[in-house]
């Protein structure tokens, strides 16, 4: 063997197998359980990458579909009706059994055994609600539904487990139905903003509330047993991966994930800790608890201004994540816009066709362009940088198209009586005129980027969009206000330094 194949397979065999990707939906159970995943990973010397927060179900399950994520914690119920579509059966078996051979053949994606709990949909209302309409059961909130006001999840408003079965099951209606995210729900609710809520029979918030939980009399909810859903690309390739997972299987009960979910959602105790707690609790890992002073410290709710700063690290490195999408997304995009911008200039009849065309991309949401990358370009930073960057196109070369068009036309038909050629007239008095207007559009771009990149978390790309999905999920908004103030500064200092740029381009005179 020679020297350089030497060299090549010592470096193969000291990069060692990739990063397992786990990932978790916005919720907070969901961020404890991927928590848990990664430490227990971590515990057994296999390295992990972290992309907690991504979007809905179908993100998630995406993500696993195409490779982009190798774990994620999943419900049994949501894997037989949301994605495979089929009906509910009332057995956990059965439908264990169901959705273990499906995923298998349709994705190759296989179910761990579960972890021990059921996390089945409740349907709850405030305690004087329930004492006024006499609510008890489901069958009941169907009789008064349409004097009553729903907040609901969006992924509860369109599953077939969700508002529309029910709708089918038990006729029922409300008098108005407001999406709203999971955590904030909770509060409109304790605030008499809604009537009833969409929730789950684990989340601490149902205690903290005192809310009243209907019971579903019909048996419309399937089992929703909790499992690790892994890709099988993570089972070929690393099965002690798979053996730490499962070592988690039938360890969890529903009395200990309410308690954790408490520890989140009402006490705002980090995950880490709280996942760290658990697995050490379960004899999985073999750091110890800390005392429940330790534990209780976080209760204690100091300045926002000492909540930055001990999070200082995490944050700038958040920021520099948000800048490199901006920066990449927002280069590529001047590199394409103004060039075709500048040959729009001189097809005048089909210009403008061409420039709608590319606005179009400005009317889908930014969510929805993100999410229409996954099958493409799975998760993390590249499909984010070519989402932004087609956010970008549209005020660039708008600007480019329209600065040139209508720069100075006295000036140009000079440059013709003096005999410029045409690409005199372009370098020498359409492009230096038509700057200004130009970099009105990138700075335009710019902001919009900022700003639309901090949905780039739902899709694992980080950036200041992390603590902002967590914020959102946790109704926590000191998190919300960790990742929106900085995004805020940044769009205003990415727009101060391209005013600078502006300054030097812009003409003379």
């Amino acid at each position: 063997m020679n020297g350089a194949a030497l060299l090549l397979l010592m470096a193969v065999q000291a990069s060692g197998p990739a990063p397992v990707v786990v990932a978790s939906k916005p919720f907070g159970e969901s961020y404890i359980l991927a928590e848990m995943f990664a430490q227990l990973l971590e515990a057994r010397g296999i390295e992990v990458d972290r992309r907690p927060g991504l979007g809905a179900t179908e993100i998630a399950f995406g993500a696993i579909r195409t490779g982009a994520a190798d774990v994620y914690p999943e419900y049994t119920g949501t894997g037989l009706l949301a994605i495979l579509g089929e009906q509910p059966g009332p057995d956990p078996g059965k439908v264990f059994d169901r959705v273990s051979r499906e995923f298998r053949r349709r994705w190759d994606a296989r179910w761990l055994p579960p972890l021990g709990f059921e996390n089945t949909y409740a349907m709850a209302v405030r305690r004087e609600t329930a004492e006024r309409y006499g609510l008890a059961t489901l069958s009941d909130l169907a009789r008064a539904g349409r004097t009553l006001r729903a907040g609901l999840t969006p992924d509860f408003i369109g599953r077939p487990d969700g508002l529309p079965g029910l709708a089918r099951a038990y006729g029922l209606r409300f008098a108005e139905v407001r999406a709203l995210l999971p955590a904030v729900k909770y509060q409109a609710l304790a605030a008499g903003q809604v009537d009833v809520i969409d929730g789950y029979s684990t989340d601490g918030l149902i205690a903290r509330y005192d809310l009243v939980v209907l019971r579903d009399d019909r048996g419309f909810f399937p089992p929703y047993e909790a499992a690790a859903l892994v890709s099988g690309r993570l089972v070929e390739r690393q099965p002690a991966a798979i053996a730490a997972l499962t070592e988690l299987s039938s360890r969890l009960d529903e009395s200990t994930m309410r308690r954790l979910n408490r520890r989140l959602e009402v006490d705002r105790e980090p995950v880490r800790r709280i996942a760290g707690d658990a697995l050490a609790e379960l004899g999985l890992t073999a750091s110890r608890p800390p005392p429940r002073a330790a534990a209780a410290a976080p209760r204690e709710r100091g300045s926002f201004t000492r909540y930055l700063w001990e999070r200082r690290t995490e944050l700038l490195a958040m920021a520099r994540r948000h800048l490199l999408l901006v920066a990449v997304s927002l280069a590529a995009a001047i590199a394409a816009a103004v060039p075709l911008g500048l040959a729009l200039e001189r097809v005048p009849r089909g210009a403008e066709l061409v420039v709608r065309a590319t606005g179009v991309l400005q009317t889908l949401p930014g969510i929805a362009l993100l999410a229409f990358m996954i099958p493409l370009l799975g998760i993390g930073v590249v499909p984010a940088v070519v989402a932004l960057f087609l956010y970008s196109l549209y005020p660039i070369l708008r600007n480019t198209y329209t600065g040139v068009r209508d720069a100075a036309p006295d000036a140009v038909e000079a440059g013709r009586a003096l005999g410029m050629t045409p690409r005199q007239i372009l370098g020498h008095i359409r492009l230096p005129l038509a700057a200004p207007v130009i970099m009105a559009g990138v700075r335009t771009a710019a902001v919009i980027n900022v700003g639309t990149a901090t949905l780039a978390a739902f899709i694992g790309a980080g950036g200041l969009g992390d603590p902002i999905a967590a914020g959102l999920a946790l109704s926590d908004t000191r998190m919300i206000l960790a990742g929106a103030i900085p995004a805020a500064l940044l769009a205003l200092g990415v727009d101060g330094v391209l005013g600078l740029v502006e300054r030097v381009v812009r003409p003379g005179g």
